[in-house]
Parts: structure tokens; sequence; C-alpha cells
């Protein structure tokens, strides 16, 4: 079974790559791992939907994986999830895709641009209902941004027009890139802070990405 585990950030990985032993370096980014015996490469992408998709995507031109692993931290727009909680995303959006007429909001699935047949129905909306793991976690509904939430108007509207529960900078950038490659995928992610007026003390990402690596390490073994 030969895994691909994703992340933006080294730092979002970083108990994993200290522990496990680096087997060789294949292009910028990507390198296979040894992990008491567990072998399985790992792919830096950047931050942003635009350095995932571009990334990942080329990564899989050349690169056959029977499974990917997206692995990151997030914010949470529901504070009855404490932080640091494992969760897995099964819902992803590109919330920002589309365009505004006064107060309103067009999804890019309302403006009837022609799409290519060998395109998804839709580039903006993704769910996700994997088969590779039988995992317990939370399964959530999440939002990828290019700008993470800190204005309380803003989560306001952005709350009424989604009704998320998750936030990320990546994730269905992921989701995209492997649904166009036609592999099985999924995204698990740690709750570092809260969707809220921007308050560093308040966010736990340590912890986050403690629990969060707790668990890759254990999906890497099933």
């Amino acid at each position: 079974m030969k895994t691909l585990v994703v992340s933006a950030t080294p730092m979002e990985l970083n108990p994993i790559l200290l522990k496990a032993q680096k087997v060789n370096s294949k292009q910028t980014g990507l390198c296979t791992y040894n992990l008491d015996g567990k072998i399985f490469d790992v792919l830096i992408t950047g931050v942003g939907m635009v350095a995932t998709s571009f990334r990942l995507g080329r990564v899989l031109l050349s690169n056959n994986y029977d499974r990917i692993i997206n692995a990151g931290i997030a914010g949470s727009f529901d504070k009855s999830i404490p932080l640091g909680t494992v969760v897995e995303i099964v819902e992803d959006q590109f919330s920002e895709m589309g365009a505004e007429d006064g107060a309103k909001f067009i999804p890019l699935s309302d403006l009837d641009f022609p799409l290519d047949d060998a395109l998804p129905e839709t580039i903006t909306d993704f769910i996700n209902r994997q088969g590779a793991w039988d995992l317990s976690y939370p399964k959530l509904r999440a939002i990828t941004v290019n700008t993470v939430h800190g204005s309380e108007d803003r989560i306001k509207i952005t709350k009424h027009r989604f009704n998320p529960q998750v936030e990320s900078m990546e994730g269905a950038a992921f989701f995209y890139a492997c649904k166009m490659a036609d592999v099985s995928c999924i995204q698990i992610r740690a709750i570092s802070n809260y969707v809220e007026r921007r308050n560093r003390a308040s966010w736990d990402i340590p912890g986050a990405v403690k629990n969060l690596n707790q668990e890759i390490i254990k999906l890497l073994s099933l």
C-alpha cells in the first residue's frame, strides 16, 4: 500500500519528521521516509490552495499512490469542539469562488460558465466519502479560504452563507487534485484555534500538532 502524506508546512508534521528516517528526496518538497518499518512519502506543498494544487498535481503526474492523506491544522467555527480535536473533513468547498451582486453572493456553479466535458460538474464543492479507512473521527464540513477569518462581520456572513464547521487554506485544493487524479484520499485536521477576531494567545498549535501526528502514525499502520 503506497501512501503519500501531504501537508502545507513541515511544522504540522514535525513530530513524525523528527522521528522518521529520511530514505531519499525525490523532488522539491517530496521525500520518502521510514517510520518503524512503514515506508511512505511526504509532500510539503507550501501554504494556500495555489501551492497545494500545483505541487500535488505535479507529483501525481509522475508518481502513483494507493491513498493520500492531507494532514494539517484548522480553525473551527464551532466552539463546542475542543481545541486539539482531530477531525475528518468530508465536505469542503472554495467558499470565495464566485461573484458578488450587491450584497448577494453567486457561487461559481450558478454562473453558467461552460465547462469542459473532462472536468467535474462543479469544481467548487467536494464530498469525500472515502472508503480507504474506517475511522471514528468527527466528520465535519469545511471551507477553504485565501484569507482566514478574523472579522466579526465577515464571520457572521460566512456562517450564514455556508454554515461551515472548519476552515483551512488548502483542503478543497487537495480534494480537487485527488479527484482529478482519481486517487483515494482523506483530509485529517486538528483544531488549533477558533474562528474569531485574531487572538494568538488563545490558540493551541502545539497541542493540535501533537494530536494530529499521533493519529497520522495510526493511519500509516492501517
